[in-house]
């Protein structure tokens, strides 16, 4: 299965089909500066919410892959950047993903209330739905277990069955679209590494470029859906770079 298929996901997580916010408001500091961080508060804020549902959507094909663990890992680190005790935050929100992880028989229960949270907020629903279709699609298909739990979270929230259809569809044709690089030296040149730099070097280059583009449920707030595209081109452009090198390096 080709890893120039993973690019997909990103898009880089989140191809941000979905409408960002117009303020960065919603998910700041100033906003969760009074929030008392514990497991119970995180687990029922709709962040923490989020990332139940994350969990669920991961592990629906039956695994958690290299890949998506990285990228899930910089929504943690994205994601308790704006709470109070950013590493106790960090931790537990890591917690729940793990409990979470292990279940499917609640994910229903959530995604109702995660609605009921967020109030039904039309362009939440999009944004939080925009980054499970996109993690779904990390491996370059989506499987049945991880269509079931989508639509179920897409039901649960109520979320507009065109909407749902429009960005499932936008995902499947950029997979379509997506070009293996045309030499191993543009793929250096991609990376800014060159082909005497060992792997560490250029994974740590690798990880750089992917965070640079990851645009995720905070750092999607104010961003237009033409840059949200470029952005995903360009993760897609760096991950099939550095499996062409990993391979040329095996």
């Amino acid at each position: 299965m080709t890893n120039i298929i993973i690019l997909a996901i990103l898009g880089y997580f989140f191809y941000y089909i979905f409408k960002s916010y117009s303020k960065y408001s919603d998910y700041s500091k100033e906003a969760f500066k009074n929030f008392s961080v514990s497991h119970d508060s995180l687990k029922n804020s709709e962040l923490g919410l989020f990332v139940a549902l994350v969990a669920k959507v991961a592990k629906a094909d039956g695994k958690i892959d290299a890949l998506e663990a990285q990228l899930i890992g910089i929504m943690f680190d994205d994601i308790s950047a704006v709470f109070p005790q950013p590493e106790k935050t960090k931790q537990i929100l890591k917690d729940i993903f793990k409990e979470e992880k292990e279940r499917s028989d609640d994910t229903q229960e959530i995604a109702h209330e995660l609605a009921r949270v967020i109030k039904r907020d039309r362009a939440k629903q999009q944004q939080f739905m925009g980054f499970l279709i996109q993690l779904a699609f990390i491996d370059g298909e989506v499987s049945s277990g991880e269509e079931e739990a989508l639509q179920t979270i897409a039901e649960a929230l109520e979320f507009d069955p065109n909407a749902y259809h429009a960005i499932f569809d936008q995902f499947e044709q950029m997979m379509k679209n997506v070009q293996p690089k045309a030499s191993i030296e543009d793929a250096y040149k991609l990376l800014g590494v060159n082909a005497n730099d060992d792997m560490s070097t250029i994974k740590k280059a690798y990880r750089k470029l992917i965070r640079e583009y990851h645009p995720d449920i905070i750092k999607s707030q104010g961003k237009s859906d033409e840059y949200m595209k470029e952005a995903t081109a360009k993760t897609q452009e760096i991950n099939q770079a550095y499996e062409m090198i990993k391979k040329a390096k095996s």
